[in-house]
């Protein structure tokens, strides 16, 4: 009796410890995670995106602004940006969900924009007009490429390192940066830019180089403020959204130009994203109550959906099912159905949400 007694008192102090406010049980990180920047409370959450719940917290540096994971979904990487002001990616253990030192950028001041692609982590540096590569497996920046254009801000990588676009906000340009050279020219499968198909049974090329090499840049003048851009997954064109001017431009790759100027009506955009099977176009606002939807066939509007005061960050679920879009100024983040275009979901991360990516453990 007494042995059951001392259980049932047991039993009753974890309860009460567990409804503390402020406890929160350890909870793995599951296979994959959704994570979530919060920029002023300066923290990475790690959400499960079945239950929308968050399972944990981590401190991430001074105004986090874009995350990405590794290929292995084991780390993710943070730039803290400050308009310029900071010099750092955060890094975080997505296993042990801890923070690990930071990379310091030393003098590629302002990183924003990022990108995993080859084991590399690509950054733009607003402060240097640079972007670069940091190599997690050595801990060094072994690659930087200059753009002489102001505020280098968001940044796309090609899968086979051939090619990299930048938006950059105070020039009005675009930048489309290619390797050249021997070796160059291996373009993504299906892409405007790859080059016809090998005869039958010819040797296969040479694998993908290493950033080292003879790169060209091609400047294309879009609108006022372009900031948000996304390579629609067939390759063929390039959609960019103009803050000052609330129009997207849409370039074609195959020859580096803009071919329509949408009078989109999305003053303040901040992130553009297409939808996995490339038939919708979301763009957010930080100064409209609604996410603008294209058709992205006949490029008219098919729905503005209404999310709160204003979003910012935008991120598509792999399986075409959801969007992701976090509405900063109203301090959560919504779950769009990609079928009905309603929302379905809402999840608090923290103050100032924003940039938004998946980790999928391999």
């Amino acid at each position: 009796m007494k042995t059951r007694i001392s259980r049932l008192i047991l039993l009753a102090g974890l309860l009460t410890l567990v409804a503390r406010p402020g406890f929160l049980a350890a909870q793995s990180t599951p296979a994959k995670a959704l994570l979530a920047l919060a920029k002023r409370d300066r923290t990475l959450a790690i959400v499960d995106p079945s239950s929308l719940k968050v399972l944990a917290k981590v401190p991430v540096g001074p105004d986090p602004h874009e995350v990405i994971a590794d290929a292995d979904g084991k780390f993710a990487y943070v730039s803290n940006y400050g308009g310029g002001a900071y010099h750092t990616l955060a890094v975080v253990d997505l296993v042990a969900q801890k923070a690990l030192p930071p990379v310091d950028l030393g003098a590629l001041y302002g990183p924003h924009g990022l990108a995993f692609v080859g084991d590399k982590v690509w950054f733009t540096a607003e402060g240097a007009k640079v972007i670069g590569s940091y190599d997690p497996a050595t801990h060094h920046i072994d690659w930087v490429c200059g753009t002489g254009q102001n505020r280098t801000h968001m940044i796309y990588v090609a899968r086979d390192l051939r090619w990299i676009i930048t938006a950059n906000v105070a020039s009005g340009t675009m930048s489309f940066i290619e390797k050249s050279g021997p070796g160059a020219g291996v373009f993504p499968s299906g892409s405007a830019l790859a080059p016809p198909a090998p005869p039958p049974g010819a040797p296969p090329g040479p694998p993908p180089g290493p950033p080292a090499g003879n790169w060209n840049q091609t400047l294309i003048t879009v609108g006022r403020g372009p900031e948000g851009f996304d390579v629609s997954p067939d390759g063929k064109e390039v959609w960019v959204a103009n803050a000052q001017d609330g129009t997207v431009s849409i370039i074609d790759i195959a020859t580096r130009k803009v071919t329509e100027t949408l009078a989109a009506d999305v003053v303040g955009a901040n992130r553009l994203k297409f939808t996995p099977d490339g038939k919708l176009v979301f763009v957010s606002s930080l100064r409209a109550p609604d996410v603008a939807i294209f058709d992205a066939a006949s490029h008219s509007v098919a729905k503005r959906l209404k999310v709160g005061t204003g979003a910012a960050g935008i991120l598509m679920d792999p399986d075409g099912s959801r969007a992701f879009v976090a509405c900063s100024p109203d301090n959560y983040i919504v779950a769009v159905d990609l079928k009905t275009l309603e929302v379905t979901g809402r999840l608090e991360v923290g103050q100032d949400p924003d940039g938004l990516a998946w980790a999928i453990r391999r």
